[in-house]
């Protein structure tokens, strides 16, 4: 599994004096500032993602999972945590995926969104030019016999595309420190003076 985190514990020193005046309430303002902004992170990892892998948004959107910021905090004497974070598991994602198409001489396909030929490989069955297929689920494969016959040997193509591997890197993980570095702060602000005009504070 890999994960995005974001950590509010430096937000306690650069807030201290408003954190105490809130007291008990001072994980609330913390939690739904880490919350709020790490909702716009993640519109932006999710597209950046998207555009990364190559694959269809709604596969990225099921495999990135959030940890939400909770209002208790251990920092103030309350169990719990002061960090945003998108996690996401998986291994080497299969070819179909990426929007396969058999030709002659092989499957092109689009990991990381670029389409490539991967030769000797194939999604139908039968002779040219009267293939039919897709077969076994759409899946990309290769006859792996050595002599080129056909005696069921074939074995599954993956891309190479790990979702984990991605998210960690390039223009994924930069959007996630842009938007929660730029903006954080600002909502932590926001959410301090929203909860220090309540009645009682």
């Amino acid at each position: 599994m890999s994960a995005l985190t974001f950590t509010g514990d430096g937000l306690i020193q650069r807030f201290a004096n408003q954190l105490g005046v809130l007291g008990a309430n001072a994980p609330i303002a913390l939690s739904r500032a880490l919350n709020h902004t790490g909702v716009k992170a993640k519109t932006q990892v999710i597209r950046n993602l998207t555009k990364q892998t190559g694959l269809k948004r709604s596969v990225i959107v099921k495999a990135v999972k959030v940890n939400r910021a909770t209002a208790a905090a251990e920092q103030f004497g309350y169990g719990g945590r002061l960090t945003y974070t998108l996690s996401t598991k998986g291994g080497d994602i299969s070819l179909k995926f990426f929007d396969p198409k058999e030709v002659k001489g092989g499957v092109s396909a689009k990991p990381r969104g670029r389409r490539q030929m991967f030769a000797g490989t194939f999604t139908h069955g039968g002779r040219f030019p009267n293939r039919v297929g897709p077969v076994m689920g759409g899946h990309v494969f290769k006859n792996i016999d050595p002599n080129h016959a056909w005696r069921g040997k074939a074995e599954l193509q993956n891309s190479g595309v790990y979702i984990p591997d991605e998210m960690l890197q390039g223009a994924t993980e930069a959007a996630f420190m842009q938007v929660m570095g730029a903006e954080l702060e600002a909502r932590v602000a926001h959410e301090i003076g929203h909860l220090m005009g309540m009645p009682g504070l």
